[in-house]
């Protein structure tokens, strides 16, 4: 686990390169604090930060070569088949100098060209600079678990990068808030989409790679996610998802160095370390009273003791969240209001006390389609069961313009198109409310209906519950679930790995019926009866409880409510916000009129953003 900064520059000298490249390196030093190293011809800087994984000898190190050095890698992740490809490339002549999974990547380039992301089972996110084609070649893994941003500059300059804050140092970079980028945020809580917060500066999709030659960016796919259920015993689909759930585990807790296992009291935390059975489990959780609703620990100690394995905890405070605020928020890059960010931060930090690697369970939700949001309640699906389809469609196309009142929300779920209501796992502000708090220049963004019917577009002839998995998929778990899995991890140089997205467990996954992942019985139905091989009842059939954070009770106490007034009433919160009406909703939160803690939360988290990147950096 690595990360990586370069750009392609033809305007300034190489002792001027030489010194860019090294600030921009430095900047994401928590990515790679063991070694790094830089590649340089007249036109690329490759630069690298290194955290010692497989291979721990300097011949592990990058940028990694070719035997010629005609084609230089800078890579971040893990390839989890490369001794196979190893193998595979020696006996068609390949030399390989070390016994580094990078490797693979700069001799599968020879062998393969842009073909070899379709052998490449992990996560990762690389660019390879060809010197004798004058090339750039950039990749990013089919979930979107590594980070990969770039971005054109006005002066003909190309950066590139796996954290938005190494351009920072480039000085053909204008550093910008993107307006756009405000209005879906206010409503998804992350990013969405290909733009980010600065103006600009683009992310690599997932499952996508670009060439970049002579000034022109062409981006293409390599790899589409296909749902297509296969008509077998449910029996036959627990022993498949067993079998493959196991093998990624195994696959991905190779490693020179320590790994350990994240572990809340959920079914899919559980059954990777049941199944990987590691040295050290990690787990974190608020003190709130006697309410333990925040806090699983007694659960992951519980299970780790019958498993006979070493757990660690940390209960969290409120005043070590606040003052770490900040931080958190620089490492993020971008303004990302899923409070439970808070909570892996501090997850992270302690696991990177006692190791190297952790293993976790993002991912299972989304694959296996876990949340509550995939299931009818009984009323619809009786709803469902006695009203014909075209009278319910009927129905929901008719309030769907209107505004919210009682039965609304029930008629447009019963519709049998998630088109009408689903947007994803996160939903803060409506569109019409977030548009009410912006100042004018942040309301030209596309809302969140646009953003949501693009992705819907590609699978309208699927069933319910594909187009949600689908849309969770390419929106929530790439922007929200693995955005914060990664920043969090690096802002301590710790490397987490995701046995749930890989390719193979993948494959399994797009074959089961809908039936047998969510039913009457419950969400992720296939996945718990697999887990239960292997784990007790107790936590194969826990509900979902997700990483829970008590902001609207911090909020209701008088120094939370006051930093946050701070930032409310702040001179450049007016450059964003009509502050007279967010501190109307934080004033109502307080004095327990409402309970808009996710709305307070979602404004002061791009607040604290902007502050750090555009308020305090320009002191600096």
């Amino acid at each position: 686990m690595c990360g990586f900064a370069g750009f392609s520059d033809r305007i300034h000298a190489l002792e001027e390169k030489k010194a860019i490249l090294r600030r921009m390196t430095d900047r994401i030093v928590h990515r790679g604090p063991d070694m790094d190293g830089q590649y340089f011809d007249e036109d690329a800087a490759l630069g690298f930060r290194r955290l010692s994984i497989i291979d721990l000898s300097d011949a592990g190190g990058q940028p990694m070569y070719n035997e010629d050095g005609s084609i230089a890698l800078v890579f971040n992740g893990e390839i989890y088949n490369f001794q196979e490809l190893r193998e595979q490339l020696i006996a068609r002549g390949h030399c390989f100098r070390s016994k580094a999974d990078s490797e693979v990547l700069v001799h599968g380039y020879e062998e393969y060209g842009t073909g070899l992301l379709s052998y490449l089972r992990g996560m990762f996110s690389f660019v390879i600079r060809d010197q004798k084609k004058d090339l750039y070649f950039g990749a990013r893994d089919i979930f979107g678990i590594k980070p990969h941003y770039y971005t054109q500059n006005a002066d003909g300059t190309f950066l590139f990068g796996s954290e938005i804050k190494s351009f920072l140092e480039h000085p053909s970079f204008v550093k910008a808030v993107n307006r756009d980028a405000l209005r879906a945020y206010l409503t998804f809580q992350y990013s969405c989409g290909d733009d980010t917060f600065f103006q600009g500066v683009k992310k690599l999709p997932p499952a996508h790679y670009y060439l970049y030659q002579n000034g022109a960016l062409e981006i293409h796919p390599y790899w589409k996610t296909v749902f297509e259920a296969e008509d077998l015993p449910f029996e036959t689909f627990v022993d498949r998802v067993d079998r493959v759930v196991n093998e990624s585990v195994q696959a991905h807790r190779i490693s020179d160095v320590r790994v350990g296992a994240f572990l809340s009291g959920g079914v899919d935390s559980s059954y990777i370390t049941a199944s990987m059975m590691p040295n050290e489990t990690f787990s974190v959780g608020f003190d709130h009273g006697d309410d333990k609703f925040f806090d699983e620990t007694d659960y992951a100690k519980e299970l780790s003791d019958i498993l006979g394995i070493q757990n660690y905890k940390k209960i969290i405070t409120p005043k070590e969240c606040f003052e770490r605020f900040s931080d958190i928020q620089y490492h993020m890059d971008e303004p990302q209001s899923n409070p439970s960010s808070v909570p892996l931060y501090f997850l992270a930090e302690l696991a990177k006390k006692h190791v190297t690697v952790v293993l976790s369970g993002e991912g299972a939700d989304e694959i296996f389609a876990g949340y509550d949001w995939y299931n009818d309640t009984k009323e619809v699906r009786s709803f469902k069961k006695n009203i014909p389809r075209c009278i319910r469609r009927g129905l929901a196309s008719m309030v769907k313009p209107l505004p919210p009142f009682r039965g609304r929300s029930f008629l447009l779920r019963a519709s049998g198109r998630p088109e009408d209501y689903f947007i994803g796992e996160a939903l803060v502000f409506s569109v019409k409310e977030a548009d009410e708090i912006l100042q004018p220049n942040y309301k030209n963004g596309k809302s969140a209906e646009e953003i949501v019917a693009a992705v819907y577009k590609e699978v309208s002839g699927q069933d319910e519950l594909t187009k949600k998995q689908y849309l969770d998929m390419h929106l929530w778990l790439p922007g929200d679930i693995l955005l914060k899995a990664d920043k969090m991890s690096m802002a301590h140089s710790l490397e987490l790995r995701v046995p749930f997205l890989d390719k193979e467990v993948m494959e399994q996954a797009e074959k089961i019926p809908a039936e047998y992942k969510v039913n009457t019985l419950d969400t992720k139905y296939v996945l718990r009866q697999a887990a239960n091989r292997t784990l007790p009842d107790a936590w194969a059939n826990r509900k979902k409880a997700g990483f829970p954070v008590p902001i609207r009770y911090w909020l209701r106490e008088e120094p939370y409510y006051n930093h946050v007034k701070n930032y409310f009433t702040a001179p450049y919160a007016k450059e964003f916000f009509d502050t007279d009406k967010i501190n109307a909703l934080l004033d109502a939160h307080y004095n327990g009129k409402a309970n808009n803690g996710r709305k307070i939360w979602t404004i002061f988290t791009f607040l604290v953003w902007y502050e750090r990147f555009f308020i305090l950096e320009n002191k600096s």
